[in-house]
């Protein structure tokens, strides 16, 4: 990576062009992002958010994971008011498990309409890709979405969802969360058999927002494959979230994909050109196929100056364009390692899920 001695500008004539081509032809991917939080219908063009069916074809993205939230802020709570003012229906308010399938039935149900293709499968992932369709993955942010019911992750498999992470913005009974002052709490004899369960059918472990003592028990385990769905890199910004150079090198040692996180609080800058220096520094890191894009879309963080939405996407390309990058990295980095490491999960849990009625540990499946 070539040294800089001035930021380039996003909006530089001589790379927009170059960018917005790009995007034009390559497989772009995004591993993070919470629309399905706020109800919207996303398979109509909105003024609101930052991502819908529309604006992630009109930007050229084939892959976008839809995240399941089931619970609020920490401090603040109050999920079940938040989710009446967005118009959830009463039923799927009432509990994690209930808040889970409700994302899930609803995403499934957007996709049906035939120009997004819900890809639970390898195949689906690759008849979207054939037909220049979105494809949509599932991922789960937080354990507490089966309420201590081990013999749930099983569902989860059934229904197509990749990956899960254990804890989100709180600990839980399966761990302990890397939001500030929520204690120190590491792997429980619970989320033991969670992550036993994933394991065995195939999904991957978000680290996302594990604490310092779970995210070295999710390293050091060899059940369940890892990776980050959304990080800013502590090298620089040593933020409460962001994962330092040993984290990165053992996903990437493991197979896994690190995507860098848009969300200003963890960049340590309002600036676009932020992003591109997380990206590089985790590629100097982890290597270039460990790589990928984690924005955090509609995720309750402010993005960076000039990025308004996913249709701004093409200025970070912009960046890593005048910034010397050759074009097969830039393609590993925007899409090619995330459909890689998505297939190979998907891959995993039809093979492992096929037939099996019951997930390892089901017989402890639920918290007294």
């Amino acid at each position: 990576m070539t040294p800089r001695s001035r930021q380039p500008s996003p909006t530089d004539p001589a790379f927009e062009e170059g960018a917005r081509a790009l995007h034009r032809q390559v497989y772009v991917a995004d591993a993070h992002a919470d629309a399905l939080l706020w109800n919207r219908d996303l398979r109509v063009r909105h003024r609101r958010g930052h991502v819908d069916f529309v604006r992630l074809a009109e930007s050229g993205v084939r892959l976008q994971v839809f995240t399941v939230v089931s619970r609020g802020f920490p401090f603040i709570g109050g999920f079940q008011a938040f989710a009446l003012a967005h118009r959830w229906p009463l039923a799927a308010v009432r509990s994690p498990w209930s808040r889970t399938l409700f994302q899930i039935d609803r995403l499934t149900r957007m996709c049906s309409a035939g120009d997004s293709v819900l890809a639970t499968t390898p195949d689906a992932l690759a008849t979207a890709e054939r037909e220049g369709k979105l494809a949509c993955v599932l991922g789960i942010e937080g354990g507490h979405a089966i309420e201590g019911r081990v013999e749930r992750v099983v569902e989860l498999a059934r229904r197509g969802v990749a990956f899960m992470g254990l804890t989100h913005l709180v600990p839980n009974e399966l761990g302990g969360s890397s939001f500030p002052f929520r204690g120190r709490r590491g792997l429980t004899p619970l989320g033991s058999r969670v992550l036993e369960a994933m394991g065995a059918h195939g999904l991957a472990v978000d680290v996302a927002h594990a604490s310092r003592r779970l995210l070295a028990a999710l390293l050091d385990q060899q059940q369940a494959r890892i990776f980050c769905s959304h990080t800013g890199v502590a090298a620089l910004g040593p933020r409460w979230r962001n994962l330092d150079d040993d984290a990165l090198r053992r996903i990437a040692d493991r197979g896994g994909v690190v995507g860098i996180i848009f969300g200003t609080p963890y960049l340590g800058s309002r600036r676009l050109e932020a992003v591109a220096d997380h990206l590089e520094h985790a590629v100097r890191v982890a290597g270039e196929e460990a790589v990928c894009l984690g924005s955090d879309f509609d995720g309750l963080v402010p993005l960076p100056s000039g990025m308004r939405d996913v249709t701004d996407l093409w200025k970070l390309t912009a960046i890593l364009l005048r910034r010397g990058h050759p074009r097969s990295r830039i393609e590993r980095v925007l899409g090619l390692n995330l459909r890689r490491f998505l297939n190979e999960v998907l891959v995993e849990i039809e093979r492992r899920t096929a037939g099996r009625d019951s997930p390892t540990g089901s017989e402890h499946s639920r918290v007294d």
